[in-house]
């Protein structure tokens, strides 16, 4: 059970021995601390809870002030439920990864605001000739005479991004364990500084 936080820095890209160019993200990965266990016995699941980053004592909230200032908290579910756990306080950073793992990234993506079906669903529009006007990025019929009414899920516009993303099969490319810095190859999800979860 591999896990970290981390927080985007920006993409760039790192060269290998045979003089290769490997696209990368950047990002500043931990340290974590172990929070709190979860079991099956009294809470009905199995996961830990970690803690990440820091923020000021005055803005903890009081049951939190005696686990520690951490600006996020975060809970991990191992894959095999029967699978040992880290005990409560144990510090998590980079070395539990090499170069070379393959991790699967989870982030929120960019909030792109409210958008129209051409960019948020790819649709085509109607025809620029034949007599339209006003008609080149409209979304087209929306429904037939019955059940006269519009059908749940139809593609529309609508607020795009901001959602939760995992990108799997991500090769870790490099791994500055001094810095806390992991090179993982290939785009994540989400802007510069906004938080991503990586899992082995």
């Amino acid at each position: 059970m591999k896990f970290i936080l981390a927080k985007k820095i920006e993409m760039s890209q790192v060269f290998d021995g045979q003089s290769r160019a490997h696209p990368v993200t950047w990002l500043l990965a931990g340290p974590i601390f172990i929070t709190q266990k979860k079991l099956a016995e009294k809470d009905g699941y199995v996961s830990v809870q970690v803690g990440f980053g820091s923020k000021k004592e005055s803005r903890v909230k009081k049951p939190q002030k005696k686990i520690g200032n951490y600006a996020v908290f975060k809970e991990f579910k191992p894959l095999d439920s029967n699978a040992s756990l880290p005990e409560v306080g144990d510090r998590v950073d980079v070395s539990v990864f090499q170069e070379g793992d393959v991790v699967d990234v989870s982030g929120t993506s960019k909030g792109k605001g409210f958008q129209g079906v051409v960019k948020r669903h790819g649709f085509a529009g109607g025809p620029r000739t034949h007599g339209q006007k006003h008609s080149e990025r409209e979304a087209g019929s929306v429904g037939a005479v019955w059940p006269q009414r519009v059908l749940k899920g139809k593609r529309m516009a609508g607020r795009m991004g901001g959602e939760r993303v995992t990108v799997k099969n991500l090769k870790i490319i490099k791994i500055i364990p001094e810095k806390n810095l992991i090179a993982v190859e290939g785009a994540i999800p989400g802007h510069r500084g906004s938080l991503v979860e990586i899992r082995g």
